[in-house]
């Protein structure tokens, strides 16, 4: 069956075009799994079967292909409207980028005689439904907004009339105008909902402006009753807007701002909303990593899936990001947003003092949320510590509850300075009073062994561990692949440690070895073992290579004139402060010395440096 699927695909990629177009990739059931673009349709889809992949969602879906579908287009910008279309319509499974689009809810403007507005979390079910504004990604600021609209516009809040002959109690408090009751004429509710729809686009100025104008023709009309209405929206909306930091002095400028923060694992990206000059919102999303090989995959992924999930008027003329977007990709995008807005929409334009300005308070945001991220993931991991080593004894078949748990990482640069470093982790967080740091004795400068380094300092450590009788930990990781846990457990053999749990962690695709089995073990990428396993191995990486880091620049601190006994350490900076260099220093003669030094020191230096 298998040999026929892939002969099948085979036949497939032969007929396949070098055109521009879209892809769609089907699995047995018949169902759209994913869809893709290319400038080139035969070497793109060609090469998800002429490699292996890295990424974790590639591995997992190039087996489930079945059978390929193409369609051709002029450019590759009709390829991508087309592709944002066909993601639109079929949903595929791998196409999501930001997690489960459920979460993010938006603002419905209801298609219906007298709208309503109302939050969903399902956007374009029905075209016909009514007009969309969003996502949002902080819901508690989302309602907050929806309250201040009510206030602010008094809309219909209830679908059927809750009596034949008289407003509701909504009407009484003054949350709407009645329209079941003919209080309101369709022009001035017509009137309303464009009011909403400025104020959700985030065109506070022109509403301010619209409002001004309706009070005063009001006023002037001696319809006071009105006019007091739209001189208090006028104000509330004042108030809204002065609440909003001013970016720009005009009123002209609007902007998406975007940065990407990465670690290996997770990548947050922010989004600052600037409209009418003014910061109006932020929106934090949370992307993991194992899906996809680089950034700039999550870049382009992102500004797809987000710019398909927002209606035009929520496009901005500007778009900046923190990365910089091949050339091809950018002018690929702003075609597709230019003929979705059917405005310009432009790019990473020419660099302004400002744009460096808000690209940073960006940056800071993204900076901030990724550790946010991180604090979060810790706390869950903490607290549920007690189920989640209980699972990774249960799959790694260890003798005990992994309780306390020590790991080793190696740290040298072209093989100079060699170090080690050994972390704790107790109940799944990290203990740094036990931190340890190792400087290898046993291997020559410039000539480095990751597997003779390793022996080395678990020989140290468990060697002083026996010497003073303290217990062993629960589990040992070591950072590496099967030769180093090979070695590991040799240098515990020969110290007649047994029935010791120790395993190791091989970094390019987080496979975990165990001793007497050739296979690794793999943990589910958005399990929180793993994570606890990412997590111990990163710090102790980090505090291996600020040991390194420490001893390199202690070294470049060394100078030649360190090696001249005799010579004060007062000197030596006087010395290195005037000249700069030991090269000009070797070269000053004995009447240049006595002009910063006592007789008996320059003697000594220049002694030192014009020896026979």
């Amino acid at each position: 069956m298998y040999y026929n699927i892939v002969m099948e695909i085979k036949e497939q990629l032969r007929l396949i075009p070098e055109s521009s177009g879209s892809y769609q990739f089907y699995d047995k059931d018949n169902t759209v799994i994913y869809v893709g673009k290319a400038k080139n349709l035969k070497r793109r889809v060609t090469s998800y079967f002429n490699k292996k992949h890295d990424s974790a969602k590639l591995r997992v879906m190039v087996p489930k292909i079945v059978r390929i579908e193409f369609i051709i287009t002029n450019s590759e910008v009709e390829a991508l409207i087309l592709e944002s279309h066909l993601i639109k319509k079929y949903k595929p499974k791998y196409n999501v980028l930001l997690k489960d689009d459920k979460k993010f809810p938006y603002f419905l403007i209801t298609k219906e005689d007298y709208p309503r507005i109302l939050v969903t979390r399902k956007r374009n079910k029905n075209p016909l439904e009514g007009k969309y504004f969003g996502p949002y990604t902080n819901i508690k600021s989302m309602y907050t907004t929806l309250d201040l609209l009510k206030k602010l516009f008094p809309l219909k809040q209830c679908k059927t009339p809750k009596f034949k002959d008289r407003p509701c109690i909504y009407h009484q408090i003054g949350r709407c105008m009645a329209p079941c009751q003919k209080l309101i004429s369709p022009d001035e509710y017509k009137l309303l909902i464009k009011n909403v729809e400025l104020f959700l686009s985030g065109k506070q100025m022109q509403l301010v402006d619209e409002l001004k104008s309706l009070m005063e023709k009001a006023s002037a009309n001696e319809e006071y009753e009105k006019a007091i209405k739209y001189r208090d929206s006028y104000f509330d909306v004042l108030k809204t807007i002065e609440k909003q930091k001013v970016v720009y002095e005009s009123t002209k400028i609007n902007q998406d701002i975007i940065s990407l923060t990465s670690d290996d694992y997770i990548a947050g990206i922010s989004l600052l909303q600037i409209r009418d000059g003014r910061l109006i919102n932020k929106k934090n999303f949370e992307i993991s990593k194992s899906d996809y090989d680089c950034d700039d995959e999550i870049i382009s992924l992102f500004i797809k899936e987000y710019y398909q999930l927002v209606s035009e008027d929520d496009i901005p003329s500007e778009i900046i990001f923190s990365y910089k977007l091949p050339v091809e990709d950018k002018e690929i995008f702003e075609k597709w947003l230019s003929a979705k807005k059917r405005t310009k929409v432009l790019i990473n334009p020419k660099s302004t003092k400002k744009n460096e300005e808000i690209l940073e308070i960006a940056c800071k945001n993204s900076n901030y949320f990724l550790e946010e991220i991180k604090i979060k993931s810790l706390q869950e991991l903490q607290n549920n510590y007690n189920e989640t080593g209980s699972y990774i004894q249960e799959k790694l078949n260890l003798h005990k509850f992994p309780h306390k748990v020590e790991c080793f990482d190696i740290s040298h640069i072209q093989g100079t300075n060699t170090v080690a470093s050994m972390v704790c982790f107790v109940n799944g967080m990290p203990k740094k009073s036990e931190y340890k740091r190792f400087k290898i004795k046993s291997i020559e400068e410039g000539k480095p062994d990751d597997f003779k380094s390793m022996k080395e300092v678990v020989t140290r450590r468990y060697t002083k561990l026996l010497k003073e009788g303290i217990d062993l930990p629960d589990l040992i990781i070591i950072d590496g692949g099967k030769g180093q846990l090979s070695s590991s457990i040799e240098v515990l053999k020969e110290l007649g440690i047994t029935n010791q749990d120790i395993v190791s962690l091989a970094e390019k695709q987080e496979e975990v070895f165990i001793p007497n089995k050739s296979r690794p073990i793999i943990f589910p990428s958005s399990s929180q073992a793993l994570y606890f396993f990412q997590r111990i191995r990163d710090e102790a990486h980090r505090f291996a290579v600020t040991f390194h880091r420490q001893l390199r620049e202690k070294s470049a601190l060394h100078s030649e004139l360190d090696d001249i006994q005799g010579l004060y350490q007062k000197n030596k900076k006087l010395l290195l402060d005037k000249y700069s260099s030991v090269s000009k220093i070797s070269k000053l003669t004995k009447e240049e010395l006595l002009l910063l030094l006592s007789k008996s020191q320059a003697k000594i230096v220049y002694d030192y440096f014009n020896k026979p």
